[in-house]
């Protein structure tokens, strides 16, 4: 695209001084140096990304973003799109795993439809977008319009601002929409050096049958678009989606306005590599949740250079393991805060 976009403006830069001080603090505190591990890591990134030597979450935010892929007509998952909007009355209802988390930790949960196949639908709860009846089917041409893309990045910087609203200090996100590992995948491969065989895998239980063909769907369509892929705005609206498209928006609008971001999955995974690659000055706002069982996660987690909080084998999406390493991110910052250093202990140090 010739013209600037917003997404391309500048993003807050972590403060090194507070990320510093963080850093002496921990070495002063009664426990052998790096004793806490990566909890030490993360509540040193955060008292860079929050300015402040002993960082603290309080009002995390979760947003989850759901939609429809029209690559399904190919065969390509274990489920029919019904399930999509059949979903979201459950996480409206209180009986998704995300919406327990969410209710167990007061997180406030917001699901955002931006297009499913069912466009009359209209549920209590749920913020109904309808950029389009799900998005067209990207094995035989772009998923998306220049302008559905556009609005479904939008609509990710939209949610920051309600996050925004109550103060948010940790934004988290998940998302909804059956056949979204395949777009995942395809994004996933046209943004980086990854091939198909490496990424793809059963998504919601694909047999291994289901899995050759899914990555044949998927060679052919990035074989369709071929060199327009090189870029990554038209990577995204060619074989990505619309719940991806809000994803990477959303994590894009937090760096911009200084939110630390919780990354969940695999999906959630591909749509952070498409952030870096629209702005690369997101990075240090970028922490990951967990190591999922979807074979690709891990080489897409590697090419992320990420290092994630859990590794529970989960597969499931809906922002749940962001959800679940949460309480984990919590009590880096409480470790780091309320333990005494050797000095107030009257702890002796470690001898040089």
């Amino acid at each position: 695209m010739s013209q600037p976009q917003w997404w391309q403006a500048a993003c807050r830069q972590p403060d090194s001084a507070a990320e510093a001080g963080a850093r002496a603090r921990q070495a002063q505190l009664t426990k052998p140096a790096g004793a806490l591990g990566q909890l030490e890591a993360i509540a040193i990134q955060l008292a860079g990304l929050q300015g402040r030597e002993q960082p603290q979450i309080q009002r995390p935010w979760l947003s989850l973003f759901a939609g429809d892929h029209g690559v399904v007509a190919e065969g390509v998952s274990a489920y029919p799109q019904a399930v999509t909007a059949q979903m979201l009355h459950n996480f409206v209802n209180g009986g998704a795993a995300v919406s327990v988390l969410a209710r167990v930790q007061q997180i406030p949960l917001e699901v955002v439809d931006l297009g499913t196949i069912d466009l009359d639908l209209e549920l209590p709860g749920v913020r109904h977008l309808r950029l389009g009846a799900g998005t067209a089917n990207f094995a035989q041409g772009p998923a998306m319009s220049v302008e559905q893309c556009q609005l479904a990045l939008a609509a990710g910087r939209d949610a920051l601002l309600r996050a925004q609203a109550i103060n948010a200090d940790l934004f988290l996100a998940g998302e909804m929409g059956i056949g979204n590992t395949t777009a995942a995948t395809a994004l996933a491969c046209a943004l980086s050096a990854a091939s198909p065989a490496e990424l793809v895998g059963p998504g919601t239980g694909l047999d291994r049958a289901g899995v050759v063909h899914k990555q044949a769907i998927i060679e052919r369509a990035l074989t369709l678009h071929g060199s327009q892929l090189a870029e990554p705005f038209e990577a995204l609206r060619r074989v990505g989606g619309f719940e991806l498209a809000a994803l990477s928006g959303a994590y894009l609008a937090c760096a911009q306005a200084g939110i630390p971001v919780l990354v969940d999955g695999f999906i959630c995974s591909a749509a952070a590599l498409c952030a870096l690659r629209l702005n690369p000055a997101c990075a240090p706002w970028l922490l990951f949740a967990h190591a999922g069982a979807e074979p690709g996660h891990r080489a897409l987690l590697a090419i992320l250079e990420a290092q994630p909080v859990l590794d529970l084998g989960l597969r499931l999406g809906e922002g749940s393991g962001a959800a679940l390493a949460l309480p984990l991110i919590k009590l880096a910052c409480e470790l780091h805060a309320g333990m005494a250093t050797f000095q107030q202990a009257a702890v002796t140090e470690r001898q040089a």
